[in-house]
């Protein structure tokens, strides 16, 4: 049984697989979260993985439910060993103009991007602060940082999930634990690719290098503020996005 493990929530999209990758070069056994309707899918990802060598374990469950959470944390730390990391990768979009915004679609947006980050880290931190080690990463977004034209959901939740970072940063502190966020621009993805060539090219030219990311460059970043030469910094956002933040 491993005594380090990194569990990453929403891990089996497209950010969330390269830090699979990462953490896997890292040395970590990798716990990949996803709703439970979407294991099909997600099984097919977690296949590839192994295909590469990569060994990671997909654990069903739902984030937005605040009991199923305490449990699943239990059950990995039980049968897969001591969450050294947990990565808040979990999330979905809801687009519309506010007036065309139906409670439905806010109450969906909040609850699995920002409710989340609270009913997997808090079980979380139990172990964590017992063993006076942890990392947590709050996967935000520039949205968060700039607004989005139809996106007041999506943008308040990882706003919130900003504030949420700094605030519990400051109360772990001393317990050996660090709590940051990480703020991507727009990734390299099927989702990207999907978007019209045009309005993809007005995009990157509002990008001051002048493309999208790669997955593994978020990637990268987590791994740094997860690892253990970062012990002296917390709270902190790092905006991923190319210059794309500043205005």
């Amino acid at each position: 049984m491993s005594t380090s493990v990194a569990l990453i929530t929403g891990g089996t999209g497209e950010i969330g697989t390269a830090i699979c990758r990462q953490f896997h070069a890292d040395g970590y056994t990798v716990a990949l979260n996803c709703h439970p309707a979407d294991v099909e899918r997600s099984e097919t990802v977690v296949a590839a993985l192994r295909k590469d060598g990569i060994a990671a374990e997909l654990v069903p469950f739902d984030v937005t439910d605040v009991d199923t959470c305490s449990a699943a944390v239990s059950d990995i730390e039980k049968r897969i060993g001591a969450i050294d990391v947990l990565v808040n990768a979990a999330g979905i979009t809801r687009d519309a103009t506010l007036a065309n915004l139906e409670p439905d679609s806010w109450n969906a947006v909040l609850r699995t991007n920002l409710d989340s980050v609270y009913n997997v880290s808090r079980p979380a931190l139990t172990g964590m602060t017992t063993r006076k080690y942890g990392r947590i990463i709050n996967i935000s977004s520039v949205n968060g940082q700039r607004g989005q034209l139809g996106q007041t959901n999506y943008s308040a939740a990882k706003a919130g999930m900003t504030g949420f970072t700094k605030a519990l940063a400051r109360e772990v502190a001393r317990d050996g634990i660090t709590v940051n966020s990480v703020s991507p621009g727009y990734v390299q993805s099927p989702m990207i690719q999907a978007v019209p060539e045009a309005v993809r090219a007005k995009i990157v030219k509002q990008i001051p290098v002048g493309r999208f990311a790669e997955p593994r460059e978020i990637a990268r970043a987590v791994s740094f503020l997860a690892s253990r030469d970062s012990a002296y910094i917390t709270g902190i956002d790092l905006s991923v996005n190319g210059g794309f933040h500043i205005g």
